[in-house]
């Protein structure tokens, strides 16, 4: 541990190159448009490795990953991460085993997001993928992923996204207009929660069009 900083720069050095790599691969995808969308992973306990806001998420270099604390203030830094932190550090906090989360805007996702915000959630039943999901060990489930109403106030957003915490266990949210946030103990795992997201979102999306009547 550096007598300089609160955590271990090493650790950070890893995280960033952790992010970096797979946003890139995100970024690829069409996943992060404009400089869209923010990533962290956790460092200790107390701090976290975010991405700084407004970068290019497909360009991302060591110099564009930044460290805040669990509420949100930047660390050694004049740096500025994005005013959805708090989305981030919220989770942290709440969930020690919680060591990544993703936050995305890809066409499926925010799609999803308009043409559900009106139920306030989307069901995701029988699939074979939800296996993917920690936890879940058969397609004989459902799952029910919530979309909260966007918000530019960061505070009542979070609130929201407590109140679902309260009442069940979830790996992810959308946001109305907006895009998915997602996470899991690890990298690995949070990203095979996004990525089994955008499959089942697509899946439902492409059933409502053949569902639809004929003229």
């Amino acid at each position: 541990m550096s007598e300089l900083l609160p955590y271990d720069p090493q650790r950070l050095a890893h995280c960033a190159g952790e992010i970096i790599v797979n946003v890139r691969e995100l970024a690829a995808r069409g996943w992060t448009p404009a400089t869209s969308s923010n990533f962290s992973q956790r460092i200790d306990e107390r701090h976290v490795a975010i991405t700084v806001s407004g970068r290019d998420k497909g360009r991302l270099t060591e110099a564009d990953i930044m460290v805040v604390d669990l509420d949100g203030r930047a660390v050694a830094t004049g740096l500025k991460s994005s005013a959805e932190t708090l989305l981030h550090t919220q989770l942290y906090k709440r969930f020690p085993e919680i060591g990544c989360v993703l936050h995305t805007h890809s066409l499926v996702q925010t799609v999803a997001s308009r043409l559900y915000a009106g139920a306030g959630h989307v069901l995701l039943e029988g699939y074979e993928l939800l296996k993917a999901f920690s936890g879940n060990t058969t397609h004989e489930t459902s799952l029910d992923l919530p979309v909260l109403p966007n918000s530019q106030d960061m505070h009542t957003l979070a609130a929201q996204v407590d109140c679902l915490l309260d009442r069940r266990a979830i790996w992810g949210y959308l946001i109305d207009g907006h895009g998915l946030y997602a996470w899991g103990r690890d990298m690995a795992e949070a990203r095979r929660h996004l990525e089994a997201f955008e499959f089942l979102l697509a899946c439902e999306l492409e059933l409502r069009k053949l569902q639809r009547p004929h003229t």
